[in-house]
């Protein structure tokens, strides 16, 4: 298995003489995209102090690298983040960690017991932060205002997603929208500077994940309320 690359603002000091402390509680973030949600979520990960997320908590993003960079497959993924969890270097406690496991289900579209097989399978041990159809709906929450200027008129051509020239419909509204390739710009990241509107209007969407299907899905905005929230 090809080594993980940790993301993680924890060790990082004003000065070498401040007490270091160790987070009681971590959340781990494995996602399925190797590009988009890895420049978000180090953002993120940059901002946590900002958006008052407790001091003894800790974002940790894995990164998969050489011959795991790609692996999306939703069931891959989980054994993948089951694997991460016996590794020791990784430091996963199971009595206090979180694993939060992101990636999309439009490939479940027509395969309603596949969904439901990786729903159980993930979601004992995981936290599941799924989109319905893909990553980028949830980035487009990020614009105040794209719930009802650009998802609720094209929801259905959002659910149905067909490819419009090379890419998918919800890539090419992003695009248009953001003027931004979300597979090749890093930018993409200082999308998380809006985390709060994304998440007052991600409630406008279905945030159950075993209703994704057939809904437009998202919840990674109430994953991420939940730890600015959680106390320990």
């Amino acid at each position: 298995m090809a080594p993980v690359r940790t993301y993680t603002d924890w060790n990082k000091r004003p000065s070498d003489a401040e007490e270091q402390k160790e987070p009681f509680r971590k959340y781990f973030f494995i996602c399925e995209g190797s590009n988009t949600e890895v420049w978000y979520f180090r953002k993120l990960i940059d901002m946590r102090k900002r958006l008052g997320i407790h001091p003894l908590i800790d974002i940790r993003l894995m990164e998969k690298t050489e011959e795991d960079a790609y692996l999306s497959n939703p069931k891959a993924l989980l054994e993948f983040a089951e694997l991460q969890k016996g590794i020791a270097k990784n430091k996963f406690d199971c009595k206090h960690d979180k694993m939060v496991v992101v990636f999309d289900v439009d490939i479940y579209k027509n395969k309603p017991d596949k969904f439901k097989e990786i729903y159980e399978m993930g979601r004992e041990n995981n936290i599941l932060a799924i989109t319905n159809p893909s990553f980028e709906l949830f980035l487009l929450l990020h614009y105040e205002g794209a719930y009802e200027e650009l998802i609720l008129p094209n929801c259905d051509e959002i659910l149905e997603n067909r490819k419009v020239g090379k890419r998918r419909y919800i890539t090419v509204l992003f695009t248009n929208k953001s003027g931004m390739n979300p597979k090749e710009n890093s930018k993409i990241g200082e999308l998380a500077l809006n985390i709060h509107t994304a998440i007052a209007q991600e409630e406008k969407l279905n945030q159950k994940i075993e209703n994704a299907l057939g809904n437009l899905t998202s919840n990674i905005g109430k994953i991420i309320q939940e730890i600015m929230n959680d106390v320990v």
